[in-house]
């Protein structure tokens, strides 16, 4: 397939700092998702043909202005969903849905915490907690509270000012919330733990406090290590949580499990319910510009690159 935007996320910026231990060995090319149109097919395909507009999911060489993914990694997109928004949805989306609706079985009423609620999967995040009713809380910087607030987050919290754990105690009276996604790791995992109301439930989906900076630091990488919580079974059995790691990267072989999830999520854009929000696009001559854009937290959203 052609593709017209690259999706661009902190998974592609550990890979980049040698963080990521599932990525081929440099050099190589990295990306996990793609929006664009079917320029050929292979012997046997009948769900495609050249010409229609489609998402696609790549174990890596997603920063490709050719793409070659397997039939059931390449799904149809609706009409009126842009080739750009569309690849916006395949990792961060599914992310969300996995830990939210699959896993974390989100109900009316619940009250969640969304680390990072201004990024892709943050703000894919967002969007499915309103559609199942609950209570959103989110972590962001300052400057960008008022768009979170204007787009359903009830309560906000600075990362750079306040303590998050104290914040969810008093806004909850010490009740705490039900789901946490928490991509931050480090000692967030632990205040993101003891932050959980009675029969909560944490999803662990990355670590982006081991990359600090755009170049590799091993002290930092080693005190973020150190930092994170050690989870042992019975206080987990006598609190009543539940605590969940989640990695995209190691679900390539349930294909057919997250080809569905993205077509159910497809039904949503289609009603109007899901509407991926893409912050800024960057050539691919400015991709390095694009993952410190990315690390620096400035975007507000998804994160592209354009061939």
């Amino acid at each position: 397939m052609r593709a017209v935007a690259c999706g661009v996320n902190f998974a592609d910026v550990m890979a980049r700092m040698g963080l990521y231990p599932d990525a081929p060995p440099l050099p190589c090319v990295i990306g996990y998702e793609v929006g664009g149109t079917v320029d050929a097919v292979g012997a046997g395909v009948k769900s495609h043909k050249v010409g229609d507009r489609v998402l696609a999911l790549c174990h890596f060489g997603g920063y490709s202005d050719v793409i070659v993914a397997p039939e059931v990694h390449v799904i149809p997109i609706p009409a009126m969903l842009t080739l750009e928004k569309a690849a916006a949805i395949p990792v961060n989306y599914l992310t969300a849905w996995i830990m939210l609706i699959k896993l974390g079985n989100l109900q009316k009423g619940e009250r969640v915490l969304i680390h990072a609620a201004a990024g892709g999967v943050g703000q894919a995040a967002l969007q499915l907690s309103k559609w199942r009713g609950a209570e959103v809380f989110g972590t962001a910087s300052a400057s960008k509270h008022e768009r979170l607030r204007s787009l359903g987050v009830s309560h906000c919290i600075d990362y750079h000012s306040q303590d998050f754990e104290q914040e969810i105690k008093r806004i909850t009276d010490g009740k705490g919330v039900h789901v946490i996604i928490d991509a931050v790791g480090g000692k967030s995992f632990g205040k993101s733990y003891r932050s959980l109301a009675h029969m909560g439930r944490m999803f662990m989906f990355g670590a982006s406090s081991l990359a600090p900076g755009e170049k590799f630091n091993v002290i930092a990488a080693l005190r973020g290590l150190l930092a994170m919580k050690a989870f042992k079974p019975i206080p987990l059995m006598n609190e009543n949580r539940g605590v969940f790691g989640i990695n995209m990267g190691h679900l390539w072989d349930q294909a057919a499990d997250l080809r569905a999830m993205i077509e159910e999520m497809l039904k949503l854009v289609e009603q109007g319910i899901l509407d991926p929000l893409v912050d800024k696009t960057f050539p691919f001559a400015q991709a390095g510009d694009a993952h410190a854009y990315l690390q620096a937290h400035k975007n507000f959203g998804k994160v592209l690159l354009t061939p």
